[in-house]
């Protein structure tokens, strides 16, 4: 599946070296999503969303050069979401007819130390994960079980009607529950300490 092809640390490697649009397409792959739903919790229009996103990509590809990947120092969503978040009120600003660098960047700082931000970007990183980890147990469980799952956990069906519409036990819809929400939180926490 792309996206999920090299490590974190080894994609951030390859991105800053500057010469591998793959990279650049894993990373979208990967973070296009997480950066237009951020944008979308932040204000920014439909038709603007994609265009911060390839806004978000180019400051990266800037910075990235330089960028020297440390845990130690700071986990990466806390970068991405500065980049992200300065991306959003400069384009948030232009729409408004503010074009004073000054003000631009005043607003930027603002919106960094918004709690608000720190909530929609928490929020979207763990919804990120969640997707991320649904796309991966696609390919790990039957179809009847992930039918299941989302019928009763996903949208709260009563687990006895989810049994009769797939022709099975309410005992195998509990447990398809319980291992899919298993194997979700296992890739959930595998995902959180690759990517911090």
């Amino acid at each position: 599946m792309l996206g999920q092809t090299t490590t974190h640390a080894t994609l951030l490697a390859r991105l800053a070296k500057g010469d591998d649009p793959d990279a650049w397409t894993e990373f979208n792959a990967r973070y296009g999503e997480l950066i237009r739903s951020f944008a979308a919790r932040r204000g920014l229009q439909a038709s603007d969303r994609d265009d911060l996103a390839q806004e978000v990509l180019l400051a990266l590809n800037a910075n990235l050069p330089a960028f020297q990947y440390d845990p130690a120092k700071g986990r990466f969503r806390g970068y991405l979401k500065t980049i992200a978040l300065r991306t959003i009120s400069r384009k948030l600003c232009q729409k408004r007819g503010m074009t004073a660098q000054e003000q631009i960047e005043q607003a930027a700082s603002h919106d960094l130390a918004d709690p608000a931000a720190e909530e929609h970007w928490e929020a979207e990183w763990r919804q990120y994960h969640l997707r991320s980890a649904m796309r991966a147990i696609r390919n790990e469980f039957n179809e009847t079980d992930l039918a299941a799952f989302d019928a009763y956990a996903g949208h709260g069906r009563d687990a006895a009607q989810v049994a009769a519409d797939l022709g099975i036990t309410p005992d195998a819809v509990y447990q398809a529950k319980s291992r899919i929400l298993k194997r979700l939180r296992i890739l959930i926490a595998q995902q959180s300490e690759e990517e911090g």
